[in-house]
C-alpha cells in the first residue's frame, strides 16, 4: 500500500499541496478525490488568518492527463469566516500554484494549454490538444491565447522598422524589434509616418533606427528623433543597384548579343523605334515630358525612358532563348552545314536522330532559323547576365565566368558597369561607407544614365546609405520575423484581426 501511495504521489505531484483521498478509475476517464489541508488562509479582503469554518463545497477541475485519458479532481473546498469585524463575513480558500480563481482548469495544465495554443492558437491548437485527451474548442483556445499578457515593450538602442502586408497592396501594418537581439518590441496597425512618429515620441531612447528606403519611415524619425542616425538597409540598396544594372544591360544589349530575329526586328521598327523618334520629335519642339505622354498617349515613366536614351538601339533587347535538345549536337551540324550548306534539314534530323536525338523537326527547323545554329553558345537574357554581373566571379563556373568576360568585352560601357558593380561590392563588404560620393563620381563620369535614378535615390537618403554601408546593423532580422508572420497568418485565415495577429507576433 505503502508503494501505490508513492505512485500516486509521484503522478499527481502537481496536487500536493492538496491532500489526495482517493483515485477512481472509470474508463474514459480518471477521478481524483481530494481536499484542502487543515489549517488557516487568509482571508483576501484584510489578509487575517482564520481556521474556523462555515461551510464546504465541491469544485470539479480538470488535469493533465494520465495513460491518454483525461482527469478530472474534485476537491472539497472550506469556505472559512473572517475574523475581522467590518470585513466580508466568509471567504473561500484558495489554493496558489494549483487552482486559480474562476478556471475549470489546474495550473498545470493551463500551463501546457498555453504552450499549445502560444504557438497554434484555434483550431489547431484544439485538434493537438484532443489528441491529448485534452478537451478544448478553438473559441476557448483563442480566449486562452488572449489571457496570455503581453511582455512589456522597452526601448530598444537600435530600433528595426519594417513593414508587412494585412491584405496586399491594400493594407499594411508595421514591425519595430531591437536590431542587436532581435527581440519584437511592437506591432504597429499601419506604415503610416504618423503612427511611428507618435510611438518614438512616447518611447524615447531609440538612438539608431535601422530601416529600407521608405520615405514615411524616414519623415517619421527625422521629426520624431532629429538627433538618432537612420540606417539604410544594405541589401534595398544593393536590390535597387540591381535594378539600375539590368536597366543598363537592356540599354546595350545590341553591343553585347546578336541581332534578334527579323520578325522581332519588323516589330521593334513598327513600336519601340517609332516611339522613340517620336518622343524625341516632340521634346526637340520644346514639349515637355508629361505633355509628350498626353500626346502619343503613354505613361509618363515610359516618356521618361525614350527621353533618356540617346540612340534608338539602346531599347533593344536581345532574343531569349533556353537551353534545348539541339545543343550537344551543334557542332555536328555546324559541320555538316559547313561541308553542305544546301543540307536538308531533314536530312540533319535522320543524322542527329541516329546520335541520339529525340526531339522534333519543328524544334530543329526554329534551331536553324532562329540563327542558334551559327551562335557559339547561348545569349542569355538581360535579367540572366544582371545577375551574373552581380555574383561573385569566385562563384560562377568557370565556364560561365568566361562567357561573361566575353559579352562584358564586346561593350565599353558594360565594361565600365562590371567595374563599377565590383567596386560597390567591395565597397559594401569592407564597411567604407565614406567612400560612397567618389563611387557616385566615378558613375557619373563612366556615361551611364540608366545609373541615375539609383544614384539620385542615394543623394536623397545620403546620410542613411553612408551608415548602411558602414554600420553592422541590417533589416534582415525585421525581414525574418515577416517571414514567420507570414505563417501565422496562413495558420488564422479568415480570423486573423489585427488585434490578435499582433498578439500572436509579440508572442512568438
Amino acid at each position: 500500500m505503502q508503494d501505490v501511495n508513492e505512485l500516486v504521489d509521484m503522478v499527481f505531484s502537481g496536487l500536493l499541496p492538496l491532500v489526495i483521498e482517493d483515485v477512481v478509475d472509470e474508463g474514459e476517464r480518471i477521478l481524483v478525490r481530494a481536499r484542502t489541508p487543515h489549517g488557516t488562509a487568509a482571508c483576501p479582503g484584510c489578509g487575517a488568518q482564520s481556521g474556523h469554518v462555515h461551510g464546504y463545497h465541491e469544485r470539479t477541475v480538470a488535469d493533465v492527463p494520465v495513460d491518454g485519458r483525461r482527469v478530472v479532481v474534485r476537491v472539497r473546498m472550506r469556505r472559512l469566516v473572517c475574523p475581522t469585524r467590518g470585513c466580508r463575513h466568509t471567504f473561500r480558500e484558495q489554493v496558489p500554484g494549483v487552482l486559480e480563481r474562476y478556471q475549470r482548469r489546474t495550473a498545470r495544465l493551463t500551463g501546457h494549454v498555453t504552450s499549445v495554443v502560444k504557438e497554434l492558437a484555434g483550431r489547431a491548437g484544439s485538434r493537438l490538444l484532443s489528441a491529448w485527451a485534452v478537451r478544448l474548442s478553438r473559441h476557448t483556445a483563442l480566449r486562452v491565447l488572449r489571457c496570455i499578457p503581453l511582455p512589456r515593450p522597452r526601448v530598444p538602442r537600435v530600433l528595426g522598422v519594417d513593414d508587412f502586408a494585412l491584405r496586399r497592396r491594400h493594407r499594411y501594418a508595421t514591425v519595430l524589434i531591437d536590431a542587436e537581439t532581435h527581440e519584437r518590441i511592437d506591432v504597429l496597425p499601419d506604415r503610416k509616418a504618423e503612427t511611428l512618429q507618435a510611438w518614438l515620441r512616447d518611447h524615447p531612447g531609440v538612438e539608431i533606427v535601422c530601416r529600407d528606403g521608405s520615405v514615411s519611415y524616414a519623415e517619421a524619425v527625422r521629426r520624431a528623433l532629429p538627433e538618432a542616425t537612420q540606417v539604410s538597409d544594405r541589401w534595398h540598396v544593393w536590390h535597387g543597384l540591381a535594378r539600375a544594372v539590368e536597366k543598363t544591360v537592356v540599354a546595350h544589349s545590341g553591343c553585347w548579343a546578336k541581332a534578334a530575329p527579323k520578325r522581332r526586328e519588323l516589330t521593334r521598327e513598327r513600336t519601340t523605334l517609332a516611339r522613340w523618334h517620336a518622343v524625341h520629335d516632340l521634346l526637340g519642339k520644346g514639349v515637355g515630358l508629361l505633355d509628350c505622354a498626353r500626346r502619343l498617349g503613354l505613361t509618363l515613366n515610359t516618356v521618361k525612358r525614350y527621353a533618356r536614351t540617346p540612340e534608338p538601339d539602346r531599347l533593344r533587347r536581345p532574343p531569349r532563348y533556353r537551353a534545348c535538345q539541339v545543343d550537344p549536337y551543334r557542332d555536328h551540324l555546324r559541320r555538316r552545314r559547313a561541308e553542305d550548306p544546301g543540307v536538308p534539314v531533314k536530312r540533319l534530323l535522320e543524322e542527329i536522330h541516329a546520335l541520339g536525338y529525340t526531339g522534333s523537326l519543328n524544334l530543329l527547323y526554329k534551331y536553324v532559323n532562329q540563327g542558334r545554329l551559327e551562335g557559339d553558345c547561348i545569349v542569355p537574357s538581360p535579367r540572366r547576365l544582371t545577375s551574373w554581373i552581380m555574383t561573385r566571379p569566385e562563384d560562377l563556373p568557370d565556364k560561365r565566368r568566361v562567357h561573361l568576360d566575353e559579352l562584358v568585352a564586346a561593350c565599353p560601357e558594360m565594361t565600365a558597369l562590371a567595374g563599377l558593380v565590383r567596386a560597390f561590392a567591395q565597397l559594401t563588404a569592407e564597411r567604407r561607407g565614406s567612400d560612397l560620393d567618389s563611387w557616385a563620381k566615378e558613375v557619373r563620369q563612366a556615361g551611364l544614365p540608366e545609373i541615375g535614378p539609383f544614384l539620385n535615390g542615394l543623394a536623397q537618403d545620403h546620410d542613411a546609405a553612408v551608415a548602411g554601408l558602414s554600420l553592422p546593423y541590417s533589416n534582415g532580422p525585421a525581414e525574418g520575423i515577416n517571414t514567420k508572420t507570414k505563417l501565422i497568418k496562413r495558420q488564422m485565415y479568415g480570423r486573423a484581426g489585427f488585434p490578435l495577429l499582433r498578439h500572436r507576433i509579440l508572442l512568438a
